[in-house]
């Protein structure tokens, strides 16, 4: 009998699976300018491809104000940027009906 017959078939690949390309918090603090969206991120080559979206996570320390435009954000890095004083912006967000 062929090998890929005798090994067992496991694991799942799921097509609908949506991939976002994810920036920190703490990168962000090290950027020049106060304001980011997807396409000044591109130009800097924070991300290098904007897949399904752009999502901001909350690792590191934020110190300053800044305007940040996303897809989606994890309730951390809301909380960090409104402590800081700066505004976060969701973009491109579908309603179902």
């Amino acid at each position: 009998m062929p090998l890929h017959r005798r090994l067992p078939k496991r694991g799942f690949t799921n097509i609908f699976k949506k991939q976002f390309a994810i920036v920190n918090l703490g990168r962000l603090e090290k950027l020049e300018g106060d304001t980011f969206n997807a396409d000044r991120l591109l130009q800097l080559g924070v991300i290098k491809k904007l897949h399904d979206g752009l999502k901001i996570l909350g690792t590191g320390e934020l110190t300053r104000t800044i305007t940040v435009e996303a897809h989606h954000f994890s309730k951390s890095a809301l909380d960090k940027i409104q402590k800081a004083g700066g505004t976060a912006q969701t973009i491109g967000a579908a309603v179902a009906q």
